[in-house]
């Protein structure tokens, strides 16, 4: 059999957040985020750890440029730090912050890299949470204003520009379980700040277009789950898949792609709120043609109903804490995956993303799609002297190539997918883990801050140059 290509148009690329690589955390006249306040808030994060340094990139970006440019990746997404650019989130702009960013587009085109945009990953100007974050209607003005100011700043240089990423994560790891920042365990405020997400959406899709007209590309980057009901002949069972696709992943494509929020989340949340944050033209206002959807896959869930008997499992694979993520779903429970899982404890079940991609064509049909994360942390701290420094991720190739494989057979079956994003370009600062989980395909010391390619470099840049997917034993440097 021959190997798996794809068409010369197909963008590899790879993918950061600012909050988790730049560092330069109060350099450059930025401004603090709920990132900065939760990170050193005691308790909140593994060992302590916050992104004030992360991986430098902020002083290393030319180097990491260079790095990207030696993949031979034709794309690389990054996040813009709101703080950065406008640091109390209103009022004035920072010219030295724009003009770091301005520097990098510049640098990844003069390295043949398109520049993908997203717009907002996680690390919110402080002062607009201390106005009540997204769960206050006029922060979705504020990120529209923003966004307009990026746009006329950064111009048609934008390949394409991504609004959000993973708003499910936003909302209800933040103000729902406060395993994320704020930090906040509230159902009502986690339902508010969906809506107020996917506004802010629409408003910031709005302005660009605005400014760049219809030739700007945007998008928006949702982490859809996976749901498998534990007995699929069971109603019960099928009924909890629903409840949680509901809130996980209908919340977000019905009212960005259908301009509705689904009937079901409406009837489901109604012990939590009346939905009556939603005004009469939100919907028309959150329904924005989108060139491109961002799709991020990692692992599926695995879910039943709880008939309340026994302790509720919740094995959904986040931190657990005094809230939930899940509000008014108190009788569905997730249970333990089988494995192999990664270092965070997901399992891996490559058939997952092909089902994820061919269930969104089928709902979807004419919505171009990029999965826009996928990846694995895995404990390979170790680097080896093999005539060059190198870190063997054995698990990280396979995972890569099964994926990619998985991609594969969903665009066999007439799914329009152009382009996959490796998480990550590097180790990072991964959030409430902090430092102890690495997705990076490049390792960082965190002691000299020196970049070393993984085998799963060396194997991701035969596939981006090529088009064709390699063995997993094919990682000798090119």
């Amino acid at each position: 059999m021959s190997a798996r290509s794809f068409p010369p148009e197909f963008l590899w690329g790879s993918a950061t957040a600012s909050y988790q690589i730049e560092g330069g955390a109060t350099e450059g006249g930025r401004g603090p985020s709920i990132w900065d306040t939760f990170s050193h808030t005691p308790g909140k994060t593994l060992n302590g750890d916050t992104g004030d340094v992360a991986d430098d990139h902020y002083h290393r970006w030319q180097e990491d440029v260079e790095h990207i440019k030696n993949l031979g990746l034709g794309a690389y997404r990054f996040s813009i730090a709101w703080p950065r650019v406008q640091p109390g989130g209103s009022g004035e702009f920072n010219a030295e912050g724009i003009r770091f960013y301005s520097d990098l587009v510049d640098g990844l085109i003069a390295a043949g890299v398109k520049p993908v945009v997203t717009l907002y990953h996680w690390d919110l100007p402080q002062e607009l949470e201390d106005a009540g974050g997204w769960t206050n209607r006029e922060t979705a003005y504020a990120f529209a204003r923003y966004a307009r100011k990026m746009a006329e700043e950064l111009g048609d240089r934008i390949d394409v520009w991504t609004t959000l990423n993973e708003p499910w994560c936003t909302a209800y790891l933040g103000y729902g379980s406060g395993v994320h920042a704020p930090g906040r365990t509230e159902d009502l405020a986690a339902l508010q700040a969906v809506h107020h997400l996917n506004l802010a959406h629409g408003l910031a899709v709005q302005q660009i277009r605005e400014v760049l007209g219809d030739a700007a590309k945007t998008s928006i980057t949702l982490n859809l789950h996976v749901f498998r009901p534990d007995d699929p002949s069971s109603e019960a069972d099928q009924g909890a898949v629903r409840k949680v696709d509901a809130l996980a992943n209908r919340a977000f494509l019905a009212p960005v792609l259908e301009g509705v929020y689904p009937a079901d989340l409406l009837e489901n949340t109604a012990s939590v709120t009346d939905w009556s944050f939603v005004l009469d033209g939100d919907l028309e206002i959150t329904k924005q043609p989108l060139d491109v959807l961002g799709v991020n896959y990692y692992s599926t869930a695995r879910v039943r109903h709880f008939a309340g008997e026994g302790e509720r499992q919740q094995a959904d694979g986040h931190k657990d804490s005094a809230g939930t993520p899940w509000p008014a779903a108190d009788d569905v429970e997730f249970l333990p995956q089988p494995g192999p899982y990664t270092a965070m404890g997901w399992n891996i079940e490559p058939a997952g993303l092909t089902d994820l991609l061919v269930s969104l064509r089928d709902s979807y049909p004419d919505q171009p799609l990029m999965v826009t994360e996928n990846g694995a942390a895995f404990e390979d701290t170790v680097v080896t002297e093999d005539g060059v420094a190198r870190v063997h991720d054995v698990d990280r190739v396979a995972y890569l190539h099964d994926h990619v494989e998985a991609l594969g057979q969903a665009r066999d079956k007439g799914v329009d997918v152009r382009g996959y994003f490796a998480w990550s370009l590097l180790d990072n600062f991964e959030w409430a883990y902090g430092y102890d989980r690495r997705f990076g395909i490049i390792r960082v010391d965190y002691d000299t801050l020196e970049r070393t390619w993984k085998d799963s470099a060396h194997w991701y840049r035969r596939l981006a140059t090529t088009n064709t997917l390699p063995g997993v034993d094919e990682v000798s440097p090119a």
